[in-house]
């Protein structure tokens, strides 16, 4: 039976987890409850009736309080500065320094370059790129201190450049920028970092049927056999902020190669 374990792999440990009020994020934030840490999650979204998509942050908290773990939201727009400081100061205050920053949110329009507005282009760069960076900025200095430390981004293979013969994907060269951007920032912090005990790394899910996913029309006829479960994506988070610093950072990782490297399949969720 699926259950969670307080007394866990991450018992002890505070995870923070942005973009966690629905889909990938969500799934995420329970995981890491499931092997005992006290997980912030953050998004947008608090309660019902704030969001035209399904899923909130109180439901996130409840599923994983109601299994017996521990967890709390903090709604946050991380496009503010003052909210990112915000987070972390309020996760700080209600469970101590955080060990786990996982950078899983994002806003995402898929708009040719010719006519991709830059009001919309600052906006997916503060979010996907600058705020993940920010975070990391206020919570490595206790991870520096205690000399350890898990960072992990959540990306795409958006991000891998498009290779000839072309297939026209108009619209989503912005989105592949972002990400493209977010794995640099991945592995060039990783070698800051290294000599503190601190891992950071990146991973991307395979195509996961999340509400961000269906309203941007990204499952079809064309698509739909390639379609992964969240649990792989789930899994892959949590055994890279269970990973030895010294070995298990400044990875690119994709969710499905690394479980069949390390030879794992996905927990269910609870």
């Amino acid at each position: 039976m699926v259950a969670i374990n307080p007394n866990g792999t991450l018992r002890g440990k505070t995870a923070l987890v942005t973009g966690a009020s629905r889909g990938i994020g969500e799934a995420i934030a329970v995981r890491l409850a499931m092997e005992g840490a006290r997980v912030v999650v953050s998004a947008r979204t608090a309660e019902d009736g704030e969001s035209k998509l399904p899923g909130t942050l109180a439901a996130t908290v409840a599923r994983i309080r109601n299994a017996g773990g521990e967890a709390m939201a903090i709604k946050a727009d991380l496009s503010s500065e003052a909210d990112r400081a915000r987070l972390v100061a309020e996760s700080v205050a209600a469970y101590g320094d955080i060990d786990i920053l996982v950078n899983d949110a994002a806003v995402t329009f898929f708009i040719p370059v010719e006519t991709f507005p830059k009001k919309r282009f600052d906006l997916m760069m503060e979010v996907q790129v600058w705020a993940p960076m920010h975070l990391s900025q206020l919570v490595l200095p206790s991870m520096r201190e205690k000399k350890a430390g898990w960072i992990v981004n959540i990306s795409s293979g958006a991000g891998i450049h498009p290779k000839q013969p072309y297939v026209r994907r108009s619209g989503g060269t912005v989105y592949g920028m972002c990400k493209a951007a977010l794995e640099r920032l991945t592995t060039g912090l990783a070698s800051e970092v290294y000599d503190d005990g601190v891992a950071v790394n990146v991973i991307s899910p395979g195509l996961v049927d999340t509400p961000g996913v269906a309203v941007h029309g990204l499952i079809n006829e064309q698509t739909k056999d390639r379609v992964q479960p969240i649990e792989f994506i789930a899994e892959g988070v949590y055994q890279l902020c269970v990973g030895d610093p010294k070995t298990m950072t400044g990875r690119i990782d994709y969710a499905e190669p690394l479980l069949k490297e390390l030879g794992l399949k996905p927990s269910e969720l609870v």
